[in-house]
């Protein structure tokens, strides 16, 4: 998993215990998209999936890193409560407010069958460790996370 690249969209890092990841994006809408789109490539190959189901996801968090997350943690609750495995990622807007950040949202994926779905590695738990939220000089944005494996 290490190295491995999926379009630009985001790159596995080496890390010894865990899985870690950076996403990318010219919004930083974008960058958290990428970064669902990494959490669930950490559990299984989403390439093939087709979606058939949504979830509307909106949070409001102290800052935007604990915002990244609460998204993760969100779509993590959702994939073992309702069962779906979460392929498609659409933020419809990152806003500051007088509390912190919010976000609005839609995941969609399609129902675990797991006749079909082999996963790899199971995700515990979204990390504060190494995490990061930052925008390059170029403008982009980039999101650094550590998930317990």
């Amino acid at each position: 998993m290490t190295g491995e690249k999926s379009e630009g969209k985001y790159e596995f890092l080496e890390h010894i215990a865990d899985a870690k990841f950076m996403a990318f994006g010219l919004t930083l809408e974008e960058a958290f998209e990428n970064a669902g789109l990494a959490l669930f490539n950490v559990m299984i190959d989403t390439s093939s999936l087709k979606a058939s189901e949504e979830r509307r996801v909106e949070l409001i968090s102290s800052d935007i890193k604990m915002l990244l997350v609460d998204w993760l943690s969100e779509l993590l609750y959702l994939f073992e409560v309702d069962e779906i495995i979460f392929s498609e990622f659409r933020i419809e807007k990152i806003e500051r407010t007088g509390e912190g950040f919010s976000l609005k949202g839609i995941a969609s994926g399609a129902p675990i069958d797991l006749s079909h779905h082999k996963f790899d590695t199971e995700v515990k738990a979204v990390t504060l460790h190494e995490l990061e939220v930052e925008q390059d000089e170029t403008g982009r944005f980039r999101v650094q996370v550590v998930v317990d494996t």
